[in-house]
């Protein structure tokens, strides 16, 4: 397996998979091994899909890159990283858009996330 040469990837994975242990949160060693395989196999999802598979007061986790396709909708998504048009149609319905280190920081035993993609 190839390893990965972004440091700010290698950095997220190392911080995932500790915020794994210290909060005993499985859901970050899951994301923090999606992380790890080839970004060709990486999720790639669009906010109208996101929109659409969201519960009342959930948080979408993109282990990928969200794209801008479809209506946002008011909603909060974390993810590695998002298209222009993503970012600027969740801001602009009221949503709110995390990098995976700052949605660690503020759900750290990571309730009401759901991961979509992949």
């Amino acid at each position: 397996m190839r390893k990965k040469t972004n440091p700010q990837l290698i950095k997220t994975i190392n911080f995932l998979y500790k915020a794994a242990r210290k909060y005993k949160a499985a859901i970050w060693k899951d994301v923090a091994e999606r992380l790890e395989k080839p970004s060709r196999n990486w999720a790639e999802v669009n906010v109208g899909k996101i929109a659409k598979h969201l519960k009342e007061g959930e948080i979408a986790l993109v282990p990928g890159k969200v794209l801008g396709m479809g209506e946002a909708g008011k909603i909060e998504v974390a993810a590695w990283k998002f298209s222009k048009t993503a970012r600027e149609k969740i801001e602009k319905a009221g949503g709110k858009c995390y990098s995976l280190i700052e949605i660690v920081e503020k759900n750290p035993k990571g309730s009401n996330i759901r991961i979509l993609g992949g």
